[in-house]
């Protein structure tokens, strides 16, 4: 098996880095600068207090935060799952897909993942022992979209399972229904396991977020995954969890029980109480997202950028090639220097770096007032 993902330092390390050695200000790496809600950070307090969450919590997670996940399901997209059994709570959505794909995959299995792709997908599939295939999604009209012929060809005898990934980083773009049905019918018809990536599910703005387990056929094939970081603005707690049958799920709890065992006790709870916030405060982060996703689009496309505006996520993926550039890498790595911004190149989610190479992302998952300076500073291009 291929052992690229081995050794070095990923790309959001050696950016931030140069973002603290330049004091530039860093739209690399996707996390907020602000904590989420107060009345969520207080039920961790609360849960440390009453000694709930500081041993070891059970294996599959605390039954309150499985019964909220169970809820959430039910509650937004219709889906009912048993929280004893088809639900498992992992340290974020990173060893949610690592623990799948160490279950499901074995030496030689091909996995089909939708390029370009978020950087661990490569790892957890090159450690299950599995080969990567990518299918690319390409621009067009201002977004991103996946070629449903693509896709079929794609599949061989050796095929496994599609992992999917929508809302999509880094294009952000928002699978359709029509593009998330051939993939269903796909997958029922060459009888494949799908493995969905759903953490940006609450942050999408144009178009919606559908399940790809709500689709005929696909219940008893899918795993979904998704965290609480993304929706609740606290990246560091790590709560994260996964949602299938119960052969399914007591498959990746097979794995997961070697990774970390068990984590963030206490902030298992305060997750719990925050799947059933209002939806007052949905609302309000959709707004401020949507709001800032306007402000950074909008200063980039003045700096010169060609921009692809996201449907879903916290990110914006830019052609840099209108400023004379085509070399993302090289144009990253300059970038502090030259205006004091951080950016991703995004070629370093492709297997086809050639088709990344122009292409750059920033995030706006910032406070307003910095994604302005940032913007500011971006005029000097």
């Amino acid at each position: 098996m291929t052992k690229e993902w081995l050794g070095g330092t990923t790309i959001f390390a050696e950016m931030s880095a140069l973002a603290v050695r330049t004091g530039a200000i860093n739209l690399g790496q996707g996390f907020p600068d602000t904590d989420g809600p107060e009345e969520v950070r207080e039920a961790a307090v609360r849960a440390l207090r009453e000694g709930k969450g500081n041993q070891y919590p059970p294996g599959p997670g605390v039954p309150e935060l499985r019964t909220a996940i169970a809820g959430h399901q039910l509650k937004r997209y219709g889906l009912a799952h048993d929280p004893d059994t088809e639900v498992l709570v992992t340290a974020g959505a990173t060893e949610a897909i690592a623990a799948a794909l160490l279950a499901l995959v074995d030496t030689g299995d091909e996995v089909i993942a939708l390029e370009p792709y978020y950087d661990s997908y490569a790892a957890c599939i090159g450690m299950a022992g599995g080969t990567r295939v990518p299918v690319t999604l390409h621009p067009r009209d201002g977004a991103y979209h996946l070629d449903p012929d693509e896709l079929r060809n794609a599949v061989t005898d050796r095929t496994r399972l599609i992992l999917l990934n929508t809302p999509h980083n880094p294009t952000g773009t928002v699978l359709s229904r029509e593009e998330l049905a051939a993939v269903a019918e796909l997958a029922v018809e060459r009888d494949l396991l799908v493995v969905t990536d759903e953490v940006y599910e609450h942050l999408v703005f144009e178009g919606e977020h559908v399940p790809i387990a709500s689709f005929p056929g696909m219940r008893e094939r899918t795993l979904t995954i998704s965290s609480a970081g993304k929706t609740f603005s606290f990246t560091g707690w790590k709560v994260g969890w996964v949602t299938g049958t119960p052969e399914l799920v007591t498959a990746v709890r097979s794995a997961k029980q070697f990774l970390t065992y068990v984590a963030s006790g206490p902030f298992q709870y305060a997750i719990a109480e925050a799947l059933r916030l209002p939806e007052s405060y949905f609302e309000g982060l959709h707004a401020d997202l949507r709001a800032k996703r306007d402000l950074l689009s909008a200063g980039l496309a003045a700096a010169g950028f060609e921009v692809y505006r996201p449907a879903g996520t916290y990110f914006v993926t830019t052609d840099i090639r209108p400023l004379g550039e085509s070399d993302g890498f090289a144009f990253c790595r300059a970038l502090p220097e030259r205006c004091g911004v951080v950016a991703v190149p995004n070629a370093v989610f492709y297997d086809h770096q050639k088709q990344g190479a122009p292409f750059v992302r920033f995030a706006f998952c910032k406070r307003e007032d910095v994604l302005r300076e940032a913007v500011s500073r971006l005029r000097s291009l």
